[in-house]
Protein backbone atom coordinates (compact mmCIF):
# COMPACT_ATOMS: atom_id res chain seq x y z
CA UNK A 1 0.00 0.00 0.00
CA UNK A 2 2.51 2.59 0.84
CA UNK A 3 4.59 1.77 -1.85
CA UNK A 4 1.66 2.07 -4.56
CA UNK A 5 1.15 5.56 -2.98
CA UNK A 6 4.53 6.77 -3.13
CA UNK A 7 5.01 5.60 -6.88
CA UNK A 8 1.11 7.38 -7.71
CA UNK A 9 3.00 10.55 -5.59
CA UNK A 10 6.17 10.31 -8.14
CA UNK A 11 4.18 9.62 -11.18
CA UNK A 12 1.58 12.65 -10.35
CA UNK A 13 4.97 15.15 -10.18
CA UNK A 14 6.42 14.26 -13.30
CA UNK A 15 2.29 14.69 -15.01
CA UNK A 16 1.92 17.59 -13.24
CA UNK A 17 5.47 19.42 -14.19
CA UNK A 18 5.30 18.27 -17.82
CA UNK A 19 1.63 19.17 -18.21
CA UNK A 20 2.24 22.93 -16.18
CA UNK A 21 5.25 23.65 -18.67
CA UNK A 22 3.22 23.00 -22.09
CA UNK A 23 0.45 24.80 -20.42
CA UNK A 24 2.82 27.88 -20.05
CA UNK A 25 4.53 27.74 -22.60
CA UNK A 26 1.15 27.77 -25.26
CA UNK A 27 -0.42 30.05 -22.78
CA UNK A 28 2.48 32.73 -22.98
CA UNK A 29 2.92 32.60 -26.59
CA UNK A 30 -1.27 32.79 -27.05
CA UNK A 31 -1.39 36.77 -27.11
CA UNK A 32 0.28 39.53 -25.60
CA UNK A 33 -0.48 40.89 -22.15
CA UNK A 34 0.93 44.80 -23.41
CA UNK A 35 -1.97 44.94 -26.10
CA UNK A 36 -4.38 47.33 -24.20
CA UNK A 37 -1.11 49.34 -23.32
CA UNK A 38 0.23 49.50 -26.38
CA UNK A 39 -2.77 50.78 -27.99
CA UNK A 40 -3.29 53.54 -25.20
CA UNK A 41 -3.61 57.02 -25.49
CA UNK A 42 -1.98 57.72 -22.10
CA UNK A 43 0.86 60.05 -21.70
CA UNK A 44 2.48 57.93 -19.33
CA UNK A 45 2.02 54.92 -21.22
CA UNK A 46 5.92 53.94 -21.35
CA UNK A 47 6.25 53.64 -17.59
CA UNK A 48 2.73 52.00 -17.27
CA UNK A 49 4.62 49.37 -19.71
CA UNK A 50 7.56 49.34 -17.53
CA UNK A 51 5.68 48.94 -14.84
CA UNK A 52 4.23 45.69 -16.46
CA UNK A 53 6.94 44.18 -17.84
CA UNK A 54 8.82 44.22 -14.52
CA UNK A 55 5.30 42.46 -12.28
CA UNK A 56 4.98 40.25 -14.99
CA UNK A 57 8.71 39.24 -16.09
CA UNK A 58 7.71 39.63 -19.09
CA UNK A 59 11.53 40.38 -20.15
CA UNK A 60 12.49 36.86 -19.69
CA UNK A 61 11.54 33.92 -22.59
CA UNK A 62 8.24 31.60 -21.57
CA UNK A 63 10.75 28.55 -20.89
CA UNK A 64 12.70 30.16 -18.44
CA UNK A 65 10.06 32.57 -16.69
CA UNK A 66 8.22 28.91 -16.23
CA UNK A 67 10.41 27.80 -13.50
CA UNK A 68 10.09 31.28 -12.22
CA UNK A 69 6.52 30.85 -11.42
CA UNK A 70 7.08 27.07 -10.74
CA UNK A 71 9.40 28.34 -7.14
CA UNK A 72 6.75 30.35 -6.01
CA UNK A 73 3.71 27.50 -7.12
CA UNK A 74 5.74 24.95 -5.47
CA UNK A 75 5.57 26.77 -1.97
CA UNK A 76 0.94 26.46 -2.45
CA UNK A 77 1.60 22.61 -3.05
CA UNK A 78 4.68 21.79 -0.05
CA UNK A 79 3.26 22.61 3.49
CA UNK A 80 5.46 25.18 5.56
CA UNK A 81 8.11 25.96 2.88
CA UNK A 82 6.46 29.48 2.33
CA UNK A 83 3.71 31.72 1.08
CA UNK A 84 1.92 30.62 -1.46
CA UNK A 85 3.27 33.03 -4.75
CA UNK A 86 1.42 32.37 -8.07
CA UNK A 87 2.30 35.90 -9.40
CA UNK A 88 -0.36 38.88 -9.81
CA UNK A 89 -2.73 39.85 -12.34
CA UNK A 90 -2.14 42.55 -15.32
CA UNK A 91 -4.29 44.59 -12.78
CA UNK A 92 -1.68 43.79 -10.35
CA UNK A 93 -3.78 41.82 -8.29
CA UNK A 94 -2.30 38.57 -6.51
CA UNK A 95 -3.47 35.27 -7.81
CA UNK A 96 -3.59 33.61 -5.02
CA UNK A 97 -5.82 36.11 -3.36
CA UNK A 98 -8.42 35.95 -6.17
CA UNK A 99 -8.00 32.19 -6.64
CA UNK A 100 -10.32 31.04 -3.74
CA UNK A 101 -12.87 33.35 -4.00
CA UNK A 102 -13.47 31.92 -7.27
CA UNK A 103 -12.81 28.29 -5.93
CA UNK A 104 -15.88 28.63 -3.98
CA UNK A 105 -18.32 30.14 -5.94
CA UNK A 106 -17.68 27.54 -7.93
CA UNK A 107 -17.77 25.08 -5.32
CA UNK A 108 -20.88 26.53 -4.03
CA UNK A 109 -22.08 26.44 -7.28
CA UNK A 110 -21.33 22.34 -8.61
CA UNK A 111 -21.16 20.52 -5.15
CA UNK A 112 -25.51 20.23 -4.68
CA UNK A 113 -25.97 19.68 -9.09
CA UNK A 114 -23.09 17.20 -8.88
CA UNK A 115 -24.50 15.29 -5.36
CA UNK A 116 -28.04 15.14 -6.52
CA UNK A 117 -27.17 13.99 -10.06
CA UNK A 118 -25.11 11.09 -9.01
CA UNK A 119 -27.95 10.44 -6.58
CA UNK A 120 -30.87 10.78 -9.11
CA UNK A 121 -29.19 9.36 -11.76
CA UNK A 122 -27.57 6.19 -10.42
CA UNK A 123 -31.50 5.61 -8.65
CA UNK A 124 -33.18 5.95 -11.92
CA UNK A 125 -30.61 4.34 -13.82
CA UNK A 126 -31.11 1.07 -11.26
CA UNK A 127 -34.83 1.31 -11.80
CA UNK A 128 -34.49 1.02 -15.40
CA UNK A 129 -32.27 -1.58 -15.72
CA UNK A 130 -34.60 -3.68 -13.43
CA UNK A 131 -37.97 -2.57 -15.40
CA UNK A 132 -35.79 -3.14 -18.87
CA UNK A 133 -37.62 -2.80 -21.87
CA UNK A 134 -40.58 -1.48 -19.97
CA UNK A 135 -42.09 1.70 -20.52
CA UNK A 136 -40.63 3.90 -18.11
CA UNK A 137 -36.92 2.40 -19.39
CA UNK A 138 -37.97 3.44 -22.87
CA UNK A 139 -39.58 7.18 -21.56
CA UNK A 140 -36.25 7.57 -19.88
CA UNK A 141 -33.78 6.67 -22.03
CA UNK A 142 -35.75 9.24 -24.16
CA UNK A 143 -35.06 11.57 -21.78
CA UNK A 144 -32.05 11.20 -20.87
CA UNK A 145 -30.56 11.41 -24.11
CA UNK A 146 -32.87 14.51 -25.07
CA UNK A 147 -31.72 16.06 -22.00
CA UNK A 148 -27.84 15.25 -23.39
CA UNK A 149 -28.56 16.27 -26.02
CA UNK A 150 -29.59 20.20 -25.07
CA UNK A 151 -26.95 23.18 -25.04
CA UNK A 152 -26.66 24.61 -21.85
CA UNK A 153 -27.15 28.29 -22.47
CA UNK A 154 -30.51 26.86 -24.07
CA UNK A 155 -31.60 25.01 -20.72
CA UNK A 156 -30.24 28.31 -18.90
CA UNK A 157 -32.72 30.24 -20.89
CA UNK A 158 -35.69 28.51 -20.68
CA UNK A 159 -34.99 28.13 -16.74
CA UNK A 160 -35.21 31.63 -16.49
CA UNK A 161 -38.40 32.36 -18.72
CA UNK A 162 -40.18 29.77 -16.93
CA UNK A 163 -39.25 28.44 -13.80
CA UNK A 164 -37.84 32.59 -12.61
CA UNK A 165 -39.87 34.71 -14.21
CA UNK A 166 -43.07 32.37 -13.98
CA UNK A 167 -43.13 31.58 -10.32
CA UNK A 168 -41.63 35.13 -9.74
CA UNK A 169 -44.81 36.40 -11.33
CA UNK A 170 -47.19 33.30 -9.48
CA UNK A 171 -46.06 34.99 -6.28
CA UNK A 172 -47.10 38.63 -7.07
CA UNK A 173 -50.02 37.73 -8.84
CA UNK A 174 -51.53 35.98 -5.58
CA UNK A 175 -53.74 33.67 -7.92
CA UNK A 176 -54.56 30.21 -7.64
CA UNK A 177 -53.02 27.86 -9.26
CA UNK A 178 -54.97 26.72 -12.51
CA UNK A 179 -56.79 23.66 -12.49
CA UNK A 180 -55.49 22.98 -15.47
CA UNK A 181 -52.01 23.03 -14.58
CA UNK A 182 -53.34 20.39 -12.01
CA UNK A 183 -54.88 18.25 -13.54
CA UNK A 184 -51.27 17.78 -16.52
CA UNK A 185 -49.29 17.11 -13.43
CA UNK A 186 -51.36 14.89 -11.63
CA UNK A 187 -51.80 12.96 -14.99
CA UNK A 188 -47.92 13.15 -15.62
CA UNK A 189 -47.76 11.81 -11.88
CA UNK A 190 -49.56 8.47 -12.98
CA UNK A 191 -47.95 7.93 -15.90
CA UNK A 192 -44.40 8.23 -14.47
CA UNK A 193 -45.48 5.83 -11.19
CA UNK A 194 -46.89 3.13 -13.13
CA UNK A 195 -44.05 2.61 -15.68
CA UNK A 196 -41.49 2.65 -12.84
CA UNK A 197 -43.80 0.15 -10.57
CA UNK A 198 -45.21 -1.69 -13.64
CA UNK A 199 -47.19 -5.36 -13.02
CA UNK A 200 -50.30 -6.79 -14.60
CA UNK A 201 -52.97 -4.10 -16.25
CA UNK A 202 -55.41 -3.99 -12.92
CA UNK A 203 -52.19 -2.95 -10.82
CA UNK A 204 -51.01 -0.46 -13.45
CA UNK A 205 -54.24 1.08 -13.28
CA UNK A 206 -54.39 1.07 -9.21
CA UNK A 207 -51.37 2.98 -9.38
CA UNK A 208 -52.11 5.24 -11.64
CA UNK A 209 -55.10 6.03 -10.17
CA UNK A 210 -53.38 6.54 -6.46
CA UNK A 211 -51.01 8.92 -7.51
CA UNK A 212 -52.79 11.12 -10.07
CA UNK A 213 -55.25 11.30 -6.60
CA UNK A 214 -52.56 11.89 -4.11
CA UNK A 215 -50.86 14.51 -6.30
CA UNK A 216 -53.73 16.43 -7.12
CA UNK A 217 -54.88 16.36 -3.48
CA UNK A 218 -51.50 17.71 -2.77
CA UNK A 219 -51.69 20.34 -5.03
CA UNK A 220 -54.73 21.48 -4.30
CA UNK A 221 -54.09 21.64 -0.15
CA UNK A 222 -51.07 23.82 -1.70
CA UNK A 223 -53.03 25.93 -2.85
CA UNK A 224 -55.56 26.38 -0.27
CA UNK A 225 -53.33 26.39 2.07
CA UNK A 226 -51.27 29.36 0.22
CA UNK A 227 -47.93 26.90 0.54
CA UNK A 228 -46.00 28.45 -1.89
CA UNK A 229 -45.73 31.79 0.05
CA UNK A 230 -45.88 30.11 3.28
CA UNK A 231 -44.23 27.13 2.88
CA UNK A 232 -43.33 24.38 5.72
CA UNK A 233 -43.49 20.79 7.01
CA UNK A 234 -45.13 21.57 10.10
CA UNK A 235 -45.09 18.66 12.76
CA UNK A 236 -47.68 16.23 10.58
CA UNK A 237 -45.42 16.24 7.59
CA UNK A 238 -42.38 16.12 8.61
CA UNK A 239 -43.63 12.63 11.05
CA UNK A 240 -44.90 11.65 7.97
CA UNK A 241 -41.66 12.20 5.80
CA UNK A 242 -39.34 11.18 8.57
CA UNK A 243 -41.32 7.93 8.77
CA UNK A 244 -41.28 7.28 5.16
CA UNK A 245 -37.38 7.44 5.47
CA UNK A 246 -37.39 5.13 7.83
CA UNK A 247 -39.16 2.57 6.37
CA UNK A 248 -37.66 3.28 3.00
CA UNK A 249 -34.01 2.97 4.08
CA UNK A 250 -34.62 0.04 5.90
CA UNK A 251 -36.77 -1.93 3.49
CA UNK A 252 -33.52 -0.68 0.49
CA UNK A 253 -30.53 -1.64 2.74
CA UNK A 254 -31.79 -4.70 5.12
CA UNK A 255 -35.58 -5.28 4.27
CA UNK A 256 -38.51 -4.58 7.15
CA UNK A 257 -38.33 -7.88 8.04
CA UNK A 258 -34.60 -6.96 9.76
CA UNK A 259 -36.26 -6.31 13.27
CA UNK A 260 -32.88 -4.92 14.47
CA UNK A 261 -32.33 -2.60 11.60
CA UNK A 262 -35.50 -1.64 11.88
CA UNK A 263 -35.24 -0.68 15.51
CA UNK A 264 -32.03 1.36 14.66
CA UNK A 265 -33.83 3.09 11.80
CA UNK A 266 -36.86 3.90 14.20
CA UNK A 267 -34.92 5.10 17.15
CA UNK A 268 -32.91 7.85 15.02
CA UNK A 269 -36.14 8.52 13.38
CA UNK A 270 -37.61 9.48 16.83
CA UNK A 271 -34.36 11.42 17.81
CA UNK A 272 -34.88 13.74 14.86
CA UNK A 273 -38.14 14.04 15.43
CA UNK A 274 -37.67 15.42 18.86
CA UNK A 275 -35.15 17.48 17.71
CA UNK A 276 -37.70 19.38 15.19
CA UNK A 277 -39.26 20.40 19.03
CA UNK A 278 -36.09 20.96 21.24
CA UNK A 279 -34.17 22.44 18.68
CA UNK A 280 -36.53 25.59 17.61
CA UNK A 281 -35.16 28.13 20.39
CA UNK A 282 -31.56 26.85 19.40
CA UNK A 283 -32.13 27.32 15.73
CA UNK A 284 -33.22 31.22 16.34
CA UNK A 285 -29.42 31.86 17.32
CA UNK A 286 -27.78 29.18 15.30
CA UNK A 287 -24.67 29.73 13.03
CA UNK A 288 -23.39 27.56 10.46
CA UNK A 289 -21.17 25.96 12.61
CA UNK A 290 -23.18 25.03 15.08
CA UNK A 291 -25.88 23.78 12.55
CA UNK A 292 -22.71 21.36 11.28
CA UNK A 293 -21.92 20.46 14.67
CA UNK A 294 -25.60 19.31 15.62
CA UNK A 295 -25.78 17.56 12.55
CA UNK A 296 -22.69 15.42 13.25
CA UNK A 297 -23.96 14.54 16.77
CA UNK A 298 -27.11 13.10 14.99
CA UNK A 299 -25.11 10.79 12.63
CA UNK A 300 -22.68 9.76 15.57
CA UNK A 301 -26.00 8.24 17.29
CA UNK A 302 -27.51 6.98 14.29
CA UNK A 303 -23.80 5.08 14.05
CA UNK A 304 -23.14 4.13 18.00
CA UNK A 305 -27.24 3.14 18.10
CA UNK A 306 -26.59 0.63 15.15
CA UNK A 307 -23.32 -0.81 16.61
CA UNK A 308 -25.06 -1.40 19.80
CA UNK A 309 -28.28 -2.61 18.95
CA UNK A 310 -27.35 -4.33 15.44
CA UNK A 311 -26.20 -7.54 16.33
CA UNK A 312 -24.38 -9.87 14.18
CA UNK A 313 -25.05 -7.53 11.47
CA UNK A 314 -23.99 -4.24 13.19
CA UNK A 315 -21.93 -2.66 10.11
CA UNK A 316 -25.24 -2.13 8.06
CA UNK A 317 -27.34 -1.12 11.30
CA UNK A 318 -24.85 1.33 11.56
CA UNK A 319 -25.34 2.57 7.73
CA UNK A 320 -28.96 2.57 8.23
CA UNK A 321 -28.97 4.61 12.03
CA UNK A 322 -26.69 7.15 9.87
CA UNK A 323 -28.54 7.71 6.94
CA UNK A 324 -31.86 7.74 8.81
CA UNK A 325 -30.29 10.41 11.34
CA UNK A 326 -28.70 12.54 8.33
CA UNK A 327 -31.89 12.67 5.86
CA UNK A 328 -34.36 13.31 8.84
CA UNK A 329 -32.12 16.31 10.29
CA UNK A 330 -31.76 17.57 6.89
CA UNK A 331 -35.58 17.84 6.87
CA UNK A 332 -35.37 19.25 9.98
CA UNK A 333 -33.59 21.85 9.13
CA UNK A 334 -35.10 22.34 5.77
CA UNK A 335 -38.43 23.13 7.34
CA UNK A 336 -36.52 25.82 9.25
CA UNK A 337 -35.52 27.64 6.10
CA UNK A 338 -39.15 27.54 4.89
CA UNK A 339 -39.93 29.07 7.81
CA UNK A 340 -38.13 31.92 7.05
CA UNK A 341 -39.37 31.99 3.29
CA UNK A 342 -42.00 34.93 4.27
CA UNK A 343 -39.55 37.29 5.31
CA UNK A 344 -37.47 36.85 2.81
CA UNK A 345 -40.05 37.10 0.18
CA UNK A 346 -41.22 40.51 2.11
CA UNK A 347 -37.82 41.78 2.56
CA UNK A 348 -37.42 45.54 0.66
CA UNK A 349 -34.57 43.84 -1.31
CA UNK A 350 -36.43 41.22 -2.84
CA UNK A 351 -39.82 42.45 -3.45
CA UNK A 352 -41.34 39.59 -3.45
CA UNK A 353 -39.96 38.25 -6.58
CA UNK A 354 -37.09 35.81 -5.01
CA UNK A 355 -35.81 33.59 -7.37
CA UNK A 356 -32.87 35.34 -9.02
CA UNK A 357 -31.63 34.84 -12.54
CA UNK A 358 -27.66 36.43 -12.28
CA UNK A 359 -25.48 36.69 -10.09
CA UNK A 360 -24.53 34.68 -6.63
CA UNK A 361 -26.60 36.83 -3.70
CA UNK A 362 -28.25 40.20 -3.29
CA UNK A 363 -26.20 42.84 -2.89
CA UNK A 364 -26.93 44.57 0.38
CA UNK A 365 -28.73 42.05 1.79
CA UNK A 366 -27.50 40.89 5.10
CA UNK A 367 -29.73 38.80 7.46
CA UNK A 368 -29.32 35.33 9.70
CA UNK A 369 -28.08 32.22 8.96
CA UNK A 370 -31.57 31.32 7.39
CA UNK A 371 -31.93 34.53 5.44
CA UNK A 372 -28.40 34.07 3.61
CA UNK A 373 -28.93 30.24 3.36
CA UNK A 374 -32.35 31.27 1.44
CA UNK A 375 -30.54 33.75 -0.85
CA UNK A 376 -27.62 31.62 -1.37
CA UNK A 377 -30.54 29.25 -2.71
CA UNK A 378 -32.55 30.96 -4.54
CA UNK A 379 -29.54 32.80 -6.32
CA UNK A 380 -27.96 28.88 -6.86
CA UNK A 381 -31.15 26.99 -8.11
CA UNK A 382 -31.14 27.77 -11.47
CA UNK A 383 -27.77 26.98 -12.30
CA UNK A 384 -27.76 24.35 -9.94
CA UNK A 385 -30.76 22.60 -11.69
CA UNK A 386 -29.03 23.10 -15.26
CA UNK A 387 -26.24 21.62 -14.26
CA UNK A 388 -28.11 18.57 -13.00
CA UNK A 389 -29.98 18.23 -16.17
CA UNK A 390 -27.34 17.52 -18.00
CA UNK A 391 -24.94 15.13 -15.74
CA UNK A 392 -28.57 13.68 -14.33
CA UNK A 393 -28.51 11.83 -18.28
CA UNK A 394 -24.67 11.03 -17.88
CA UNK A 395 -25.00 9.00 -14.58
CA UNK A 396 -28.09 7.51 -15.40
CA UNK A 397 -27.10 5.73 -18.74
CA UNK A 398 -24.14 4.21 -17.06
CA UNK A 399 -25.64 3.20 -14.64
CA UNK A 400 -28.45 1.30 -16.16
CA UNK A 401 -25.64 -0.54 -18.32
CA UNK A 402 -23.33 -1.33 -15.76
CA UNK A 403 -26.22 -2.85 -13.72
CA UNK A 404 -27.56 -4.88 -16.86
CA UNK A 405 -23.75 -6.77 -16.78
CA UNK A 406 -23.70 -7.14 -13.35
CA UNK A 407 -27.09 -8.92 -13.82
CA UNK A 408 -25.86 -11.13 -16.27
CA UNK A 409 -22.65 -12.03 -14.22
CA UNK A 410 -22.42 -16.25 -12.80
CA UNK A 411 -22.24 -14.74 -9.20
CA UNK A 412 -25.56 -13.16 -9.64
CA UNK A 413 -26.96 -16.57 -10.83
CA UNK A 414 -25.20 -18.65 -7.96
CA UNK A 415 -27.00 -15.82 -5.52
CA UNK A 416 -30.18 -16.04 -6.92
CA UNK A 417 -29.93 -20.21 -7.18
CA UNK A 418 -29.11 -20.28 -3.30
CA UNK A 419 -32.80 -18.61 -2.51
CA UNK A 420 -31.19 -14.82 -2.13
CA UNK A 421 -34.05 -12.44 -2.44
CA UNK A 422 -33.84 -9.75 -5.06
CA UNK A 423 -33.40 -6.97 -2.98
CA UNK A 424 -30.35 -8.80 -1.20
CA UNK A 425 -29.01 -9.61 -4.59
CA UNK A 426 -29.41 -5.92 -6.45
CA UNK A 427 -28.55 -4.07 -3.27
CA UNK A 428 -25.39 -6.45 -1.54
CA UNK A 429 -24.00 -7.94 -4.72
CA UNK A 430 -25.29 -6.42 -8.19
CA UNK A 431 -25.22 -2.57 -7.21
CA UNK A 432 -21.34 -2.68 -5.60
CA UNK A 433 -19.88 -4.37 -8.70
CA UNK A 434 -21.81 -1.91 -10.54
CA UNK A 435 -20.32 1.22 -8.85
CA UNK A 436 -17.34 0.89 -10.45
CA UNK A 437 -17.62 2.71 -13.80
CA UNK A 438 -19.79 5.08 -11.68
CA UNK A 439 -16.44 5.47 -9.85
CA UNK A 440 -14.21 6.24 -12.86
CA UNK A 441 -17.05 8.67 -14.25
CA UNK A 442 -17.16 10.82 -11.07
CA UNK A 443 -13.31 11.03 -10.64
CA UNK A 444 -13.41 12.43 -14.36
CA UNK A 445 -15.87 14.69 -13.99
CA UNK A 446 -15.04 16.43 -10.12
CA UNK A 447 -12.01 18.18 -12.22
CA UNK A 448 -13.85 19.36 -15.07
CA UNK A 449 -16.62 20.59 -12.55
CA UNK A 450 -14.59 22.74 -10.59
CA UNK A 451 -13.06 23.94 -13.57
CA UNK A 452 -16.46 26.12 -13.63
CA UNK A 453 -19.07 25.60 -16.02
CA UNK A 454 -18.15 28.33 -18.24
CA UNK A 455 -21.16 28.70 -20.15
CA UNK A 456 -23.43 28.69 -17.18
CA UNK A 457 -21.46 30.94 -15.07
CA UNK A 458 -21.38 33.66 -18.35
CA UNK A 459 -25.01 33.13 -18.34
CA UNK A 460 -25.99 33.41 -14.96
CA UNK A 461 -23.50 35.95 -14.30
CA UNK A 462 -21.92 33.97 -11.35
CA UNK A 463 -18.07 35.03 -11.08
CA UNK A 464 -16.16 31.10 -10.52
CA UNK A 465 -13.57 29.57 -12.41
CA UNK A 466 -14.90 29.10 -15.70
CA UNK A 467 -15.11 33.06 -15.55
CA UNK A 468 -11.88 33.28 -14.36
CA UNK A 469 -10.57 31.02 -16.97
CA UNK A 470 -12.06 33.47 -19.89
CA UNK A 471 -11.64 36.35 -18.56
CA UNK A 472 -7.79 35.80 -18.71
CA UNK A 473 -7.51 33.65 -22.18
CA UNK A 474 -8.95 37.19 -23.31
CA UNK A 475 -6.78 39.30 -21.90
CA UNK A 476 -3.35 37.01 -22.45
CA UNK A 477 -3.25 37.22 -18.38
CA UNK A 478 -0.92 34.40 -17.93
CA UNK A 479 -0.78 33.89 -14.20
CA UNK A 480 -4.15 33.32 -13.66
CA UNK A 481 -4.40 30.89 -16.81
CA UNK A 482 -2.15 28.81 -14.81
CA UNK A 483 -3.87 29.27 -10.93
CA UNK A 484 -6.82 28.06 -12.78
CA UNK A 485 -4.71 24.96 -14.24
CA UNK A 486 -3.11 24.01 -10.91
CA UNK A 487 -5.85 23.81 -9.00
CA UNK A 488 -7.88 21.87 -12.01
CA UNK A 489 -4.69 19.46 -12.48
CA UNK A 490 -4.08 18.74 -8.84
CA UNK A 491 -7.70 18.42 -8.38
CA UNK A 492 -8.04 15.78 -11.45
CA UNK A 493 -5.00 13.79 -10.18
CA UNK A 494 -6.33 13.47 -6.33
CA UNK A 495 -9.56 12.27 -7.46
CA UNK A 496 -8.22 9.76 -9.63
CA UNK A 497 -5.95 8.35 -6.77
CA UNK A 498 -8.98 8.01 -4.67
CA UNK A 499 -10.94 6.61 -7.79
CA UNK A 500 -8.01 3.82 -7.76
CA UNK A 501 -8.34 3.25 -3.82
CA UNK A 502 -11.93 2.86 -4.50
CA UNK A 503 -12.10 0.10 -6.76
CA UNK A 504 -9.97 -1.72 -3.95
CA UNK A 505 -12.65 -1.58 -1.87
CA UNK A 506 -15.22 -2.21 -4.40
CA UNK A 507 -13.66 -5.48 -5.93
CA UNK A 508 -12.12 -7.75 -3.88
CA UNK A 509 -10.07 -8.88 -7.08
CA UNK A 510 -8.25 -5.34 -7.17
CA UNK A 511 -5.30 -4.74 -4.83
CA UNK A 512 -3.09 -1.81 -4.52
CA UNK A 513 -0.21 -3.78 -3.01
CA UNK A 514 3.53 -2.65 -3.65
Amino acid sequence: MVGFVLRRIAVSILVLLAASFIMYVLSANSGNPLEDLLGSNSPNRDQLIAARISALDLDVAPPLRYFMWLGGAAQCLVPFVGQCDLGVTISNAPVAAILPAAMASTIQLVTVAFVIAIVLGVSVGIITALRQYSGFDFGMTLVSFFLYSLPSFLIAVLLKEFLAIGFNDFLVSATSIPPVVIVVIALISAVVWQAMIGGNRRRRLFVALVSAGATAALLVYFDLADWFRNPGFGPVGLFLLIAGTVVLTTALLAGLENRRALIVAVINGVVAYIAYFALQGLFDISSLGTLIILGVALVAIGIISGLVLGGNDRGLAARIGAIVALISYALVVLDRFMQSWPAYVNSPRIGGRPIATVGASTPGFNGDVWLTGIDSFTHLLLPTIALLLISFAGYTRYARSGLLEVMNQDYIRTARAKGLGERTVVMRHALRNMLIPIVTLIATDVGALLGGAVITEQVFAISGMGQLFVSSIRRADLNPVMGYFLVIAVTAILFNFLADLAYAALDPRVRVAA
